[in-house]
């Protein structure tokens, strides 16, 4: 299964593990190619930042990012920006437009195209549907990352600034954020309505026959016309047609996986966090800040606590939303691909990318059945393990910061360590050691579950540690499951990080190795206070 690798083009290639670490399909690559520098450079530009947006490319199927700076003809208008942005504290009136404007009309958007009954299509209007379904995950994804900026720029600033006033590592720093960002505890809410119905019904998983499917019980509970099938429909109206372990139409949606909605049906009278509370945790950061800088302090964590759920909020109602309403439609393609005798499995059909798949439906084109079982066993088994973290020229030193007016040093800094805190892992220890970032406090000892599939999933049970390569934002439908969550990608502002913090999991991240280490099935002991995974 070995490729080669070469540059995709001049100047340097950072292979993105912490979200991508796997191949991406051709259709979700085209819209993030489309998609992704066009949000992320309004962002840059309307904060001032100096470079532009990331530039995305394709090798072998594994996607790596050049950095691409702004023209130097904006250079004074970006200059001006970051000074109007960090004056004016530009990120609350983002924060005002997400929840008052685009926020509500993601969720329309999204619930008018999860509501459309794809069977009863013709072939022309389904045609139609996809291409109505395709423009809404790229306009999604851009409304990702319009917000980067005001979701990365505070958090950067409070970082930065805290981290040169007490010495306090990164992680102490983010502790006093738990509560901040609900949406990162998974649909906690639903939970609870599931749980006082079955409470109230006496319904537990004793009530089945063991013989049953997870997916023969789980539609005899939405079939009851009560308020536990009121209260489960409810609820995978909610998690149901989004994405979980990634970001790729070949990453599955949680429906598709009923064992784990089970599972987290009968585990739903644990929905909920636990541990230290914020404010405690605010007050010991508190004490290490010089008297001098105190008010500083108190104003950055304030707009910080107010700003950290936009980070999530916009990858749970966009593009993961987004993304599993196209992952359906090319379900519903793959098997009408399948009925005219096309393709072999409906799930081939993730494997084309929107043009082909349109050609194929039509019955004018297309690629054949061998080329798509070849990607698709590429992209199920390539190893990330063999793939160059760089390609091309070495990264260049970023610009001194000394140099530039004091707005757009802020901004620039600002970026600088916010984005160095959701790639960067830990440092290898270099030996037979097991250990990543501390991200949530507590100790933790159970059965390590390895995720490296979708299909692992189904494995995890009531009380598992989450061992995985990365997390995304739809992973927190498997919170109420799991005692502990480990990383081999991240760092303190990873997406594994935010959601074990709010839900009060230990967690370890950037640990590198865990998922290559830990034996499946193994019991293993997560310290969310040092960073340190044993396997016992």
């Amino acid at each position: 299964m070995s490729r080669v690798y070469e540059s995709p083009g001049p100047g340097s290639w950072e292979q993105d593990s912490t979200h991508c670490p796997r191949p991406v399909t051709e259709y979700m690559f085209d819209l993030l190619q489309e998609w992704f520098p066009k949000g992320f450079s309004e962002g840059t530009a309307r904060f001032g930042l100096l470079f532009s947006h990331l530039e995305p490319a394709r090798v072998n199927g594994f996607v790596f990012y050049k950095q691409v700076g702004a023209p130097d003809s904006e250079v004074p208008q970006r200059f001006a920006a970051a000074q109007k942005a960090f004056e004016s504290k530009l990120w609350f009136e983002d924060l005002a437009r997400w929840d008052e404007e685009y926020k509500p009309d993601s969720i329309r958007r999204n619930r008018k195209l999860q509501s459309v009954s794809m069977r009863e299509l013709d072939t022309d209007a389904f045609i139609g549907h996809l291409e109505e379904v395709r423009a809404n995950a790229g306009e999604m994804l851009y409304r990702h990352h319009i917000f980067t900026a005001p979701s990365i720029v505070p958090i950067g600033h409070y970082l930065a600034s805290a981290l040169e006033w007490t010495g306090l590592s990164a992680g102490e720093l983010l502790s006093p954020l738990r509560g901040g960002s609900p949406v990162s505890c998974g649909a906690t809410d639903e939970l609870r309505q599931i749980a006082a119905a079955l409470d109230e019904h006496g319904v537990g998983p004793g009530d089945y026959d063991s013989g049953l499917r997870s997916g023969e019980i789980l539609d005899q509970l939405r079939s009851r016309n009560d308020s536990v099938s009121a209260a489960i429909n409810q609820y995978l109206d909610v998690v149901g047609v989004r994405v979980v372990s990634g970001y790729d139409v070949a990453d599955p949606c949680a429906i598709e996986m009923p064992h784990m909605i089970l599972s987290s049906i009968w585990a739903s009278g644990d929905a909920h966090a636990s541990g230290e509370s914020s404010g405690e945790k605010a007050a010991l950061v508190r004490d290490a800040v010089p008297d001098l800088h105190r008010d500083s302090f108190d104003e950055l964590l304030d707009d910080v606590r107010r700003m950290s759920r936009l980070r999530d909020e916009r990858g749970v109602y966009n593009d993961n939303w987004g993304t599993g309403i196209a992952r359906c439609a090319l379900l519903e393609a793959g098997r009408r691909l399948v009925d005219s005798g096309r393709i072999e499995d409906a799930e081939m059909a993730v494997d084309a990318s929107h043009d082909e798949t349109l050609s194929m439906l039509r019955g004018v084109g297309g690629p054949g059945v061998e080329e798509l079982r070849e990607r698709g066993e590429w992209r199920r088994n390539a190893l990330l393990s063999e793939v160059p973290p760089l390609l091309g020229d070495p990264p260049a030193p970023p610009p001194p910061l000394d140099q530039l007016p004091p707005h757009a040093r802020l901004a620039m800094r600002a970026m600088g360590v916010a984005l160095a805190e959701v790639f960067t892992p830990a440092d290898d220890p270099g030996d037979a050691s097991l250990a990543g970032k501390p991200v949530s406090p507590g100790v933790y000892e159970g059965v390590a579950r390895i995720v490296l599939h979708p299909k692992d999933f189904d494995r995890l049970g009531k009380g598992d540690v989450l061992v995985t390569s990365s997390t995304s934002a739809a992973f927190n439908v498997v919170l109420p499951l799991i005692g502990a969550v480990v990383t081999d990608r991240g760092g303190q502002l990873s997406h594994a990080a935010i959601v074990a913090r709010e839900y009060g999991i230990p967690g370890v991240v950037g640990s590198l190795k865990a998922t290559s280490v830990i034996p499946d099935g193994a019991r293993v002991r997560v310290d969310g206070n040092t960073g340190k995974v044993q396997v016992l």
